[in-house]
């Protein structure tokens, strides 16, 4: 505390408590929050099914990409619309990369069954047809592993 030339006081306040709370929030909130790169694209009108789960947590070494699927049918992909012929193409490099990063870790992975869960949120109205080019394509690139978004029926 410091004294004034007229003998007043001046109470200083110790925010060293205060620093600690909020230091302590902030680690709290990083620690519960889900930095997951999911990209939920809200243009997409998922379809209704009576018993919808959602996507189980990946395990260690598993990773999840999110597809999104308008109602026309064509990918919604990192902020990016693409038609059938290039999505097939963002497949591949997807496919691609998960095989690099496999690689880059030491993970031994077979490249016709990757490791790697995608999760397909297509919109309702989306032709079957085209739903079934891009699963083929994802298929051919050795991806096994589907989960196919809705919602449930109650919600």
């Amino acid at each position: 505390m410091a004294g004034s030339a007229t003998g007043e006081v001046k109470a200083e306040p110790n925010l060293t408590p205060l620093l600690d709370v909020v230091f302590q929030l902030i680690t709290f909130f990083m620690m519960v929050v889900n930095f997951s790169q999911d990209n939920f694209d809200l243009r997409i009108r998922l379809p209704v099914a009576g018993q919808a789960k959602p996507v189980e947590a990946t395990k260690a070494g598993e990773d999840r990409i999110v597809l999104n699927i308008d109602r026309d049918g064509r990918l919604l992909f990192s902020g990016k619309t693409l038609d059938t012929e290039a999505a097939v193409r963002e497949i591949g490099r997807q496919a691609d990369l998960v095989k690099l990063n496999a690689k880059v870790t030491g993970l031994e992975i077979d490249p016709s069954n990757l490791p790697t869960t995608l999760v397909i949120r297509a919109d309702r109205d989306t032709p079957f047809s085209q739903l079934f080019r891009l699963i083929s394509a994802c298929q051919a690139n050795g991806f096994r592993k589907f989960a196919l978004k809705a919602m449930n029926r109650g919600s």
